[in-house]
C-alpha cells in the first residue's frame, strides 16, 4: 500500500509517517541498532516501515518478514494460551496451582526480604492462576526489591533471573529449581515481575497435556496463520534471523549478545519459556495477533477467545496499595496498571498515553501495543539490550511517531 492509500485508509498523514520514518532511522547505525522493522495497523490498513539491515555484518536488509526475539512481549501470547484453558474450565482464576504444580505446595515466604533463606513464615494462602496471570504469585524479579539480598543471590546462581536470558534445563528442572527457594512475599500481597509468567507457561502445558509450543501452535498460531511464530526456526529460513545486540551498561558499547547466536534457534527448545526467552516472530504475526485482541479475541473466521474474556484480561487488576508496594521502572505505575498478562494505560501522561491502551514491551527493544480507542495495533521489532533499566529511546520514539502521523 502506497503512502497515499495508507493514509486514505488508515487515516494516518503520509507526511507525518514520513517524518516516523526520518526518526527511526536516526536510530540505525554503527554504535546503535543495524535495523528495525515498524508496522502500524489501524481500521484494516496498515504502514509498514523496514529500515537498515539484519546486522552490523550483514548487507541482507532488514524485511517485514524478517523474523526476532520477542522477549517479554511474549507473556501476552502466554496470557492468551493460559486464557483458552480457562474457557474451557481446565483452569479456573482462583483455584490453588498445587495439583499441577505440585513443586509450588504448602509455600515459605521470606519474614523480609533480606532474610536468610531459611528465615520464612508459612504461605497464607496457596498461590492461584490469578496470582500468575497478575504476576502477584511471590516469584519474580527480586532486584528490584533488595538487589543484594540472598533471595537474590540464590535465584542468579539457579539462572533464574531475567538477566542470565536462558534456563538452561527443562521445565521439571525448572519448576524444581524454584521449588527449592521460598517466596518473596506472600501470594497476592504485590506485583513482581517476570517469574510468573514462566511458571505460567509450565502451568499451561501440564493443564492441557501438550507441550508450550504445541499448545501455542494448535490453538492460537495455526489459526490466526502466524506462520513464523514459535520456539524454533528451520534451518531453511535462518537467513531471515536478524542478530541480537546487547549495550554494555558502563560503556554503551554495542556487541553480539553472547548466548544469542541465530543457529541456536534451530536445535530443541529445552525449555519453552513463557516469559519469551526463545520464542520468535515477526512484525505481521504481532499485528495478527493484535488485531485478534483488537477484534475482542475474533480475526477473520476464527474466534481464539471471547469479547468477555479480552475485556478482563484488559482491566487494571491492581489495587493502589499493591502498586505503591511494587518497585519498577520509576514512575511506572503513575500511568499503568496490570491485567492479566498485559500492561494497561491508566492515565494519559504523553502523546501514546491512552488510557485503555495494552500490551508489553520486550527487554531486546521489541514492542506490541493494542489501542481499542484509537482502532490501532503497532508493533516495533528491533534486537538490542539497551544499556539502562529504562525502554530504549527507539521505543519511545517509535509511539510518540505512531501516535502524532494520526490525522483524523
Amino acid at each position: 500500500m502506497d503512502s497515499d492509500d495508507c493514509a486514505k485508509k488508515t487515516g494516518l498523514s503520509a507526511a507525518r509517517l514520513s517524518r516516523m520514518h526520518d526518526t527511526l532511522l536516526r536510530h540505525v547505525g554503527p554504535g546503535r541498532l543495524p535495523g528495525l522493522v515498524a508496522v502500524i495497523g489501524r481500521r484494516g490498513g496498515e504502514h509498514v516501515d523496514a529500515i537498515g539491515t539484519l546486522a552490523f555484518d550483514r548487507e541482507v536488509p532488514m524485511r517485514r518478514d524478517t523474523i526476532f526475539r520477542l522477549a517479554s512481549v511474549a507473556k501476552p501470547i502466554t496470557a492468551v494460551a493460559a486464557m483458552i484453558l480457562l474457557e474451557e474450565c481446565k483452569l479456573r482464576l482462583d483455584d490453588p496451582i498445587d495439583d499441577l504444580l505440585p513443586e509450588l505446595a504448602r509455600r515459605r515466604v521470606l519474614r523480609t526480604i533480606d532474610s536468610e533463606l531459611d528465615d520464612t513464615v508459612p504461605a497464607k494462602r496457596a498461590i492461584t492462576v490469578r496470582d500468575l496471570l497478575t504476576f502477584r504469585s511471590g516469584y519474580g524479579e527480586v532486584a528490584f526489591l533488595s538487589p543484594t539480598c540472598p533471595l537474590q543471590r540464590a535465584l542468579v546462581d539457579a539462572r533464574l533471573p531475567l538477566s542470565a536470558f536462558t534456563f538452561p534445563g527443562t521445565a521439571d528442572q525448572f519448576m524444581q529449581c524454584i521449588g527449592r527457594l521460598p517466596l518473596a512475599h506472600q501470594p497476592g500481597e504485590r506485583w513482581l515481575y517476570h517469574m510468573s509468567a514462566e511458571i505460567l507457561g509450565v502451568l499451561i502445558a501440564r493443564a492441557s497435556g501438550m507441550s508450550l509450543a504445541d499448545f501455542m501452535r494448535e490453538r492460537i498460531f495455526q489459526p490466526l496463520g502466524m506462520r513464523d511464530t514459535g520456539f524454533t526456526v528451520a534451518t531453511t529460513q535462518l537467513d531471515r534471523v536478524a542478530t541480537c545486540y546487547q549495550t554494555d551498561f558502563s560503556t554503551g558499547a554495542v556487541t553480539v549478545l553472547e548466548g544469542a547466536s541465530n543457529e541456536l534457534l534451530t536445535r530443541p527448545c529445552t525449555f519453552e519459556s513463557g516469559a519469551g526467552d526463545q520464542l520468535v516472530s515477526t512484525a505481521d504475526d504481532l499485528l495478527v495477533f493484535g488485531r485478534m485482541m483488537l477484534n475482542g479475541g475474533a480475526y477473520g473466521k476464527e474466534r481464539i477467545l471471547s469479547r468477555l474474556s479480552i475485556e478482563l484480561m484488559t482491566t487494571d487488576q491492581l489495587s493502589a496499595q499493591q502498586k505503591a508496594s511494587s518497585p519498577f521502572f520509576e514512575n511506572f505505575w503513575d500511568s499503568r496498571g496490570w491485567g492479566l498478562g498485559v500492561s494497561i494505560v491508566t492515565r494519559r501522561d504523553d502523546v501514546a498515553s491512552v488510557p485503555g491502551r495494552f500490551g508489553w514491551d520486550g527487554a531486546f527493544s521489541t514492542s506490541f501495543y493494542v489501542d481499542p480507542h484509537e482502532q490501532m495495533v503497532g508493533v516495533l521489532m528491533a534486537q538490542c539490550r539497551p544499556g539502562a533499566l529504562r525502554l530504549p529511546p527507539v521505543v519511545l520514539d517509535f509511539w510518540t511517531s505512531a501516535y502524532q502521523a494520526i490525522d483524523d
